[in-house]
């Protein structure tokens, strides 16, 4: 018999009444009630209530106990009166009678209590990790995460696919975010980097004849922090395919989230076919290219209403005349909401940086009008196309926003998801899937330059032997992105495996021969010789873990994470060293003055 328990602290019910009993774990709470001294010991498993009577000689010992102190209890199992039953618990229909007690791990003063959720600051619940990752519902969340990647491994192993490990220590790749390099002691003034993803890797193994390869891959990007994306690591569903289009990616990562999903949360799949969204579309539809389909409200283009002469609204007008777009919101039946709703939306948004959104309410008493602020600059005629192009309706509202498009597509989706939640019509219950496809091959950058506007390995679209490269920013690529809720889970591509067309494809983007040859030698290499038509995506793990536990922050399901300054609190991370280990790696280090 194990000497630390015979049960663990969730398992123990009124089937074990009269039992006499070992447990171990922590003191999760005491309760004094003066001849009786309840404590609920904890575990991984779960918590059961002790109890010991003024009359028992630990029970003196026990009152003074610090909590979060470990101890080892023997004791017998009694079934609870009927009024004191407690069905929070698994083990609530008994206690355990506390015979004697060793403390097996004593506890200092707690600089944050355990036994409440409660929010702490950042620092404390970092410095203290170990404490804070004893809290339920982060411990709980954790134990979905390792629960969860255990069934991505069973659904991937049973539709075929291989799991391989690669490279962490790799060369440097303009994957689009900053890499951490590490310097070479055998290879002077060289430096690996850790790989921010193992997309050569992957594409190198197709290339090797493995037809289904994944991992779960630990990816390294030196990014600023946000609340979906650790500083530092993360970690992905890495997968890839042969001989598929993209619509074979679709269908493996469809069946994956749904079985997923289903697995591990009770809220309904709005759509088990998600629907596929070009990405012009949602840019003017949505605003973003990661929407909330939750959301009931869509953006329109009005910016050719404004051209009209029967429009009177100058301010607009001359902005669509210098190149501004227009974009609407249109709000169901909100004629009869308070004037400070919509004064409130307005001020909201100029409080985001944008000069506000213009508004008014359609109505209809002789003929059609517009009430509020800037209803009087619109002409009936021009009301009723405004409500064909839109579908609005009497009593309906539209919000109006106008700028360069960067500027009105950012205000007019984030103006979405506001006025929705003011209006409480996002449900939260439901998982809202989404693919955004026909990804724009080029974009330019803030200096005018032609870059890559998604993956520089990606398939152009069309036939790739007439291929307009003369009008780079026509060309749509086999690039997509897996959306839910409004949360970026993926981005993925089917792959240019054609080393001939990635030179052309490289070379708009700045990128002559050589340059190629250097940056990508192992992958331009392989690919001459033999490769199959490939393509795949890579899924976040911690996105994924986010969403089936209802968090908000990515560092709510990560284990030990970073702060946002990219620090590890609680081991002191980074830190300086020795100038025996920089001699080795023939670094001099430079200070700032």
């Amino acid at each position: 018999m194990n000497k630390y328990r015979t049960h663990n602290c969730g398992e123990l019910d009124k089937n074990n009444k009269s039992k006499d009993i070992i447990l171990s774990g922590w003191i999760n709470k005491k309760r004094d009630h003066g001849n009786l001294l309840f404590i609920d010991l904890r575990d991984n498993y779960g918590v059961t209530q002790c109890v010991i009577d003024k009359s028992n000689e630990y029970f003196a010992k026990l009152e003074k106990i610090q909590l979060e102190s470990v101890i080892k209890i023997l004791g017998k199992v009694v079934e609870r009166t009927k009024e004191t039953i407690n069905l929070e618990l698994k083990t609530g229909e008994i206690e355990v009678v506390i015979n004697s007690f060793e403390v097996l791990g004593t506890c200092k003063e707690l600089p944050m209590p355990v036994f409440s959720d409660q929010e702490y600051s950042e620092e404390i619940r970092l410095k203290y990790r170990f404490l804070d990752l004893r809290r339920k519902k982060i411990h709980e969340n954790i134990i979905l995460r390792s629960k969860v990647i255990s069934f991505i491994r069973k659904e991937m192993n049973e539709l075929g696919f291989l799991e391989f490990q690669t490279p962490i220590l790799t060369s440097s790749s303009p994957e689009g975010a900053r890499d951490f390099l590490v310097p070479s002691r055998l290879n002077p003034g060289k430096f690996y980097a850790l790989p921010q993803a193992p997309q050569q890797f992957k594409q190198l193994i197709m290339v090797s004849g493995f037809d289904k390869y994944f991992q779960i891959a630990p990816c390294f990007r030196d990014e600023d922090a946000r609340s979906d994306r650790s500083p530092g690591e993360f970690y992905q569903l890495d997968l890839e395919m042969s001989f598929v289009e993209q619509e074979d990616v679709f269908n493996v990562i469809e069946k994956l989230m749904i079985n997923l999903f289903k697995k591990f949360s009770s809220k309904k799949i709005t759509s088990e076919k998600f629907p596929r969204i070009p990405y012009e579309e949602a840019m003017i539809k949505y605003g973003t290219d990661k929407p909330d389909l939750r959301n009931p409200l869509i953006i329109y283009d009005l910016t050719e209403i404004f051209i009209r002469e029967d429009v009177k609204f100058e301010i607009f007008k001359k902005l669509v005349k210098s190149g501004s777009k227009v974009r609407a919101i249109i709000t169901k039946g909100t004629v009869q909401k308070p004037r400070s709703f919509f004064d409130n939306i307005d001020k909201w948004a100029k409080d985001q940086g944008a000069s506000g959104l213009a508004y008014f309410t359609i109505e209809k008493q002789k003929e059609i009008s517009a009430k509020g602020p800037v209803g009087k600059f619109f002409s009936k005629e021009s009301l009723k196309e405004i409500m064909k192009i839109t579908g609005a309706k009497e009593g309906d509202s539209v919000f109006l926003s106008c700028g360069k498009t960067p500027e009105v597509e950012k205000i007019s989706s984030i103006a979405r998801d506001k006025i929705a939640e003011d209006l409480d019509l996002i449900n939260k219950n439901s998982f809202s899937f989404c693919w955004i496809v026909d990804y724009p091959m080029f974009e330019m950058d803030e200096n005018n330059k032609l870059k890559f506007s998604h993956n520089p390995f990606s398939m152009p679209q069309g036939d790739i032997d007439k291929l307009d490269l003369k009008n780079p920013l026509n060309l749509k690529a086999y690039q997509y992105d897996i959306v839910c809720n409004g949360v970026e889970l993926s981005s993925g591509a089917i792959r240019n495996h054609k080393p001939e067309l990635m030179y052309k494809l490289f070379s708009l983007a700045g990128y002559d021969k050589k340059k190629v040859d250097d940056k990508f030698s192992g992958m331009i290499n392989a690919l001459s010789y033999g490769a199959p038509p490939h393509g795949g995506i890579a899924p976040g793990i911690d996105r994924i873990v986010m969403l089936l536990a209802d968090e908000k922050n990515i560092r709510e399901v990560t284990m030990f994470p970073m702060n946002q300054n990219a620090e590890d609190l609680m081991m002191n991370a980074p830190s300086e060293v020795s100038e025996n280990q920089l001699k080795e790696l023939n670094i001099l280090l430079k200070k700032k003055k």
